[in-house]
């Protein structure tokens, strides 16, 4: 695969878009080998993401627009289609994923940097969807997403205007949690996939999973997936372990010890 790297650091793992000499634009390569990445994740053992573009400059530039620009409509609506599968397929992984976004996320790339769970950038970071510049509507989820994220209006002017927004006002607005220094942002998206993979990953997956389907339930319903989310935690190794060491420490400080979840 020459698109896409995937290097697994312990209990969590790192994927890279990289074709820098495009500002890591996705074309139909790019998005079947980050299927295929993805598919190849060993939910057993890796229990974080952090998703990253290569380079100094780029996050996700946006898609190919020299591929898009000759599509019929047919052969549009078919590479909308790759594209959200794709980027559905990321956002429903039981697993989070962290987008470290270093530079352009601009159409495509602000789009996937949405199905992710947590986005943070460096300073230098943009974002944006131009599509209506360029005679078209965001077609990787962006219309959707962008609008749940930041609120519809919000969402409509970026939109509308096709303006581009700096890292500043992406985390004014509630788009980014964070913003660093370049140089620091990998280092701390890491050291917040590591914080995460501690955690345990049964009650890490559930929360994941309350969260993201209770959001298109009404109240009711979602606190009855919530119980039965929270319920589903007890029994396990993890619930029974981490609460004894929880009890441990209230009786004798001395005797906690580190607890290391096992996933099951």
């Amino acid at each position: 695969m020459g698109f896409v790297e995937y290097e697994v650091k312990g209990a969590y793992a790192v994927i890279t878009i990289n074709r820098p000499e495009a500002l890591n634009a996705l074309n139909s390569g790019v998005l079947d080998e980050l299927n295929s990445v993805l598919d190849s994740v060993d939910l057993n053992t890796v229990r974080c993401l952090v998703l990253t573009g290569a380079g100094e400059k780029s996050f996700v530039a946006g898609a190919d627009i020299g591929e898009m620009s000759t599509l019929t409509k047919a052969e549009a609506t078919a590479f909308g289609k790759k594209g959200n599968d794709v980027f559905r397929k990321l956002e429903t992984l039981p697993i989070p994923v962290i987008a470290a976004v270093n530079g352009f996320a601009l159409g495509g790339g602000c789009e996937i940097a949405m199905s992710c769970d947590i986005r943070i950038c460096s300073d230098t970071a943009m974002f944006g969807q131009p599509e209506t510049g360029l005679g078209i509507t965001p077609g990787f989820g962006g219309t959707q997403r962008l609008a749940r994220l930041i609120g519809p209006g919000m969402a409509k002017q970026l939109i509308y205007t096709a303006r581009n927004i700096k890292s500043d006002e992406a985390f004014r607005i509630g788009l980014v949690n964070a913003v660093y220094p370049a140089a620091d942002l990998m280092a701390e998206a890491e050291k917040m996939a590591s914080v995460i993979a501690g955690n345990a990953p049964i009650a890490v997956r559930n929360c994941k999973k309350a969260i993201n389907e209770g959001l298109d339930l009404d109240m009711d319903d979602a606190i009855v997936l919530e119980e039965k989310l929270f319920g589903d935690c007890f029994e396990s190794w993890d619930q029974k372990e981490g609460m004894a060491n929880f009890l441990r420490k209230k009786d004798d400080p001395a005797k906690v010890k580190h607890v290391t979840f096992k996933n099951e």
